[in-house]
């Protein structure tokens, strides 16, 4: 880093004698705005939050408040994240109704951020390689209330193969040497070693490589890090920009007054000679995080634009959609099409009796797996053969004669969207967290929405002034 940095490099080093910024980004999809969240938040914690400059839904907290051990948290208020960490989907720049990738999902932070810009409206696919890791990324997309995503546990060379030009925006926030995190995960720098940089580098760019088949003509695709080795960073887009020459690094405008250029002297050309083939102002173009420069740990992004028009890709890929929809509802008159349309029923039913509003639009599909019914956003293709982990809203399950709401369901809705719902007080929270029974009105009877300060915790079921529970038995927790 001496060699790197130069005169900066004792600024950098002071930066570590200091303890790390603690983050944590409210969720869109509960809040109607940081202002309401902040007085929520006030009401509920007392805690005193101060803004992420470059995130609107981020705040920095004192490590006092433990946020993660909160029913709140339980509930999907907010989700917990290392302040520099946010920098990558403010570059993405999601919107509502758009089909976007997040390529290396696990453990959730960036999907769940880029869910909350998108408003339930739209395709979201997270995938994560690694199934154990995978499993925890469903289970945040699940506490955060999550519609619109379709979480996978598949290779980015077999997305690649199924879901050809098929997104509008992509993140890459590769697996890499973890520099940048030293401070926070003192793990990192014990498994850090030259092999493993030049391992990482070589994967990135692999990943990239199926990242590019991706994305639509005219999309967008970000990639991050959180090392400040050049081989992953500058290195890694110079190799990208002479192999793929469609694409060009942007500047994006909200970035601008927190993160500094990338460094393109530090790119070594190597025996293939990449680096003379890339303009260095280009590659000043993507931008690092430091640590002594901003309260954040050590993070690199940047931002390329694909060649193309992206309006004429979407109407050829809607054409080719709606194909494969016929032929897949052709092939399917069989058994599992009477057994989806009985789980349909059952769940219509539970939702006149138990809910205030309907679930189910016109660009939403029902999936049945095994007895696991799901609301499938309509622009997702065909899954067969693919690894899913969730898809779409997992609704509940239908067995004979009865359907059993999930726990993403409780989480998705507000209480007013449910016939009964119980507010629970000083510490019947953790009490019901910990998978004891909960006191209600004694007219209350059957499904029963729990909720602390008006958001939704999971279900129960009420009679005779008491809600049996029904909080998973793998969640419960106690404090």
């Amino acid at each position: 880093m001496r060699q790197l940095l130069g005169a900066e490099a004792e600024a950098f080093f002071r930066s570590y004698e200091n303890g790390r910024a603690y983050g944590l980004r409210y969720n869109p999809l509960k809040f109607e705005s940081g202002e309401i969240f902040e007085k929520r938040i006030s009401q509920v914690t007392g805690w005193e939050l101060a803004a992420v400059p470059w995130c609107a839904e981020g705040y920095y907290y004192q490590p006092s408040c433990q946020p993660g051990k909160h029913p709140w948290h339980e509930a999907g208020a907010y989700y917990i994240q290392e302040p520099s960490a946010m920098s990558a989907v403010e570059l993405l720049g999601a919107e509502p109704g758009e089909k976007i990738l997040d390529l290396c999902g696990a453990p959730g932070g960036k999907t769940t951020q880029i869910a909350g810009k998108m408003q339930g409206q739209g395709l979201l696919v997270s995938n994560e390689f690694y199934g154990n890791r995978a499993k925890i990324l469903a289970q945040n997309v699940e506490r955060m209330g999550i519609a619109n995503t379709v979480v996978l546990n598949e290779s980015a060379e077999r997305l690649a193969q199924r879901f050809p030009q098929f997104f509008d925006r992509i993140l890459v926030d590769a697996p890499c040497s973890g520099e940048g995190m030293f401070r926070k995960d003192p793990q990192a720098a014990q498994e850090w070693s030259l092999q493993h940089v030049e391992m990482c580098a070589l994967r990135q760019r692999e990943i990239l490589s199926q990242a590019a088949d991706l994305l639509k003509p005219g999309g967008v695709l970000v990639y991050s890090t959180c090392t400040f080795e050049p081989r992953e960073n500058e290195g890694c887009m110079a190799w990208f920009l002479h192999e793929y020459p469609e694409f060009s690094l942007q500047r994006a405008e909200c970035a601008e007054p927190y993160f500094s250029a990338g460094r393109a002297e530090w790119t070594d050309p190597g025996a293939d000679g990449v680096k003379t083939q890339v303009q260095e102002q280009e590659l000043k173009k993507t931008y690092r995080l430091w640590p002594h420069k901003l309260q954040g740990e050590g993070h690199f992004a940047a931002r390329l634009k694909k060649a193309g028009d992206l309006r004429e890709q979407e109407n050829l890929l809607q054409t080719a959609v709606s194909r494969t929809g016929k032929r897949a509802s052709k092939s399917g008159k069989n058994g599992q099409d009477a057994r989806l349309k009985e789980a349909v029923s059952s769940f219509r039913e539970f939702e006149e009796k138990v809910l205030q509003i309907k679930l189910g639009t016109e660009r939403q599909k029902y999936v049945l797996f095994s007895e696991q019914l799901y609301l499938l956003p309509e622009e997702m293709p065909s899954l067969e053969g693919v690894k899913v982990l969730r898809a779409g809203l997992h609704l509940g399950t239908c067995k004979k004669n009865r359907f059993e709401p999930s726990h993403a369901l409780a989480l998705h809705l507000c209480p007013g969207q449910s016939q009964n719902f119980v507010e629970l007080t000083e510490n019947e929270p953790l009490k019901y967290l910990h998978g004891e029974t909960v006191s209600c009105d004694s007219g209350q009877k059957g499904w029963t929405l729990v909720c602390m300060a008006g958001l939704p915790l999971g279900w129960g079921k009420a009679q005779n002034g008491m809600v049996k529970n029904h909080y998973p038995k793998g969640l419960r927790i106690c404090y």
